[in-house]
């Protein structure tokens, strides 16, 4: 049995999906079941849990012999890095105890010790708290998501504009995350003593620029990257919603990024979706669910 934490988002849902097409047993956590109900359907096992609550989460984890994790997100109107440190430690916490024979924990390409650099030294820190417990642990870290650029589908549509804090010709290694969910499938099948941190990224490079073509052509409409200046990275944050302490977090992070080079390893583990497949399907996808 894999027990998969983060199981209804978008690269938990993808693994979920790769086991079950294998014949594999999946349970999935939520904290809400109602939100997974659809996965019994698939043939999947639903147990309810939460990451603030470190029994039940052990007790969820207590269900397999292999597990992932994925640190939920922590809302953007919180202080994300004091909210998802304090999950981190739970769900280390929960580990202990748990009985599973090996975990494969879903990073973050770049991750580096830090503070107040959002997802980089966030997940810095369950990658070294897994090095430090002693159940075997694969960590894939995941190239910039493709699925970053889904909330910018209607601005692009309306406006002809992708903004990005990015130079638009910054060549960035991106990845879709029905990938990651493949890598991941792969890693917790795969023997206890494959527990390297490897890279995921899609099959190509690709730059903000390309980003607005591909949307130009799924939509038929002429696009270009909107540049965001860096002395407006922060109040573009707070526009967007973000809190004080997140905004500033989320700033510093993509100065990190920019500053210090995306990370690109030559030994990448590799998958399909290419960005025009990905932003094609997207704009099917938000195009079938309006009509």
């Amino acid at each position: 049995m894999y027990v998969i934490l983060g199981g209804t988002g978008h690269v938990g849902s993808a693994l979920a999906d790769a086991l079950l097409d294998r014949g594999e047993a999946v349970t999935i956590i939520t904290r809400q079941m109602q939100r997974a109900a659809a996965w019994r359907t698939k043939g999947a096992d639903i147990v309810e849990a939460r990451v603030e609550d470190v029994g039940s989460l052990r007790a969820a984890f207590r269900r397999g012999r292999r597990a992932f994790l994925l640190n939920p997100p922590a809302a953007p109107s919180t202080d994300t890095d004091v909210v998802e440190r304090r999950t981190i430690a739970n769900i280390l916490s929960a580990l202990e105890g748990s009985g599973l024979e090996k975990v494969v924990a879903q990073s973050t390409g770049g991750a580096q010790a830090g503070e107040r650099i959002g997802d980089l030294s966030v997940l810095w820190e369950l990658e070294q708290g897994l090095h430090r417990q002693s159940i075997p642990a694969a960590i894939n870290r995941g190239a910039y998501y493709m699925s970053n650029w889904d909330g910018l589908l209607d601005v692009v549509r309306t406006t002809g504009k992708l903004p990005t804090m990015f130079a638009a010709d910054l060549t960035m290694p991106m990845v879709a995350p029905r990938d990651l969910g493949k890598a991941a499938a792969e890693r917790l099948m795969s023997p206890l003593d494959d527990v390297d941190v490897r890279n995921v990224e899609g099959p190509a490079r690709y730059t903000p620029a390309e980003v607005a073509r591909a949307f130009a052509k799924a939509l038929d409409r002429p696009v270009s990257a909107d540049v965001i200046p860096r002395n407006r990275w922060k109040e573009s944050f707070l526009e967007l919603g973000f809190s004080e302490a997140a905004a500033d977090s989320y700033t510093r992070m993509t100065g990190a990024s920019v500053d210090g080079g995306f990370e690109m390893s030559e030994n990448a583990w590799r998958g399909t979706i290419t960005l025009e497949r990905y932003i094609t399907e997207l704009v099917r996808s938000a195009s079938s669910n309006a009509s």
